[in-house]
């Protein structure tokens, strides 16, 4: 894949309706909702179950098309988006029969790239991701953690300046949650790259994001653009503060409200 298809780093999203038929009636998902990520921002999408947030995502990287409305790169709008970005769903999706390092190349892989260098460049990355003397393992051997840490080192791999991250936490315990948000700042905060990412967690938008949007029920539009002016890097004692506080109300509000 050439480096122009791989350096996408700006994403948009104006006007985009999408409806589904179920049932024999016809089901709006998105009722004309509008977003951006600049580049390398960290932006996070945060509404109610059945908004459409999973929908929106599988939208901007081309597993699905609007009914109308577009989507823009770099301020370019594209048509052909599959492979432009990187993506995580919040399962993990590693092959079980493939052991870790097996696993993290396996995007580069289907790519085309070389399997040695991606390899090379794998090998030299587990550390960061918590995942040095695993390589060997199968997955049924880590915790969820790992699992996580390995899923997101595929993804990383494959060289994407935007990522779309599908509650990649959503599954994991409290404090193994803390801690991967804090890993995550790190590794973000290293290569830059611009992040969509989709809680339902009001703590961990506020605690990771440069910008939340707040989606309503559905059909999803956008009912709140919340900048959050915490400083960086982002330190765990920030969540008792009362500026931490304050933006959370607002969220809360926001989702709260009808």
């Amino acid at each position: 894949m050439s480096s122009s298809r791989s350096a996408v780093s700006e994403i948009e999203l104006r006007e985009v309706h999408k409806a589904f038929r179920v049932d024999g009636r016809l089901l709006t998902a998105l009722g004309g909702l509008c977003l951006r990520a600049r580049e390398g921002e960290f932006v996070v999408l945060i509404g109610p179950s059945g908004c459409g947030k999973s929908t929106l995502l599988n939208i901007i990287c081309g597993l699905m098309e609007p009914d109308s409305g577009d989507v823009l790169f770099d301020g370019r709008l594209v048509r052909d988006r599959i492979g432009l970005v990187g993506y995580m769903l919040q399962k993990d999706l590693l092959l079980p029969w493939r052991k870790v390092l097996d696993n993290v190349i396996l995007g580069p892989e289907i790519s085309g790239m070389d399997s040695g260098a991606a390899r090379q460049e794998a090998q030299s990355l587990l550390p960061l991701f918590g995942l040095e003397g695993f390589e060997e393992s199968y997955p049924t051997t880590l915790s969820g953690g790992m699992r996580q840490r390995a899923a997101l080192l595929r993804t990383f791999l494959c060289h994407r300046q935007a990522m779309l991250l599908d509650e990649p936490f959503g599954a994991l315990d409290a404090l193994t949650r803390r801690q991967l948000q804090q890993w995550l700042l790190e590794v973000w905060h290293r290569f830059q790259q611009t992040i969509i990412f989709v809680t339902h967690d009001v703590d961990e938008a506020i605690y990771l994001a440069d910008r939340v949007y707040v989606m309503s029920p559905r059909p999803g539009v956008i009912k709140l653009e919340l900048d959050i002016p915490l400083a960086r890097p982002r330190r765990p004692e920030m969540i008792t503060s009362g500026e931490f506080g304050a933006l959370k109300r607002e969220l809360l509000s926001a989702l709260g409200s009808p």
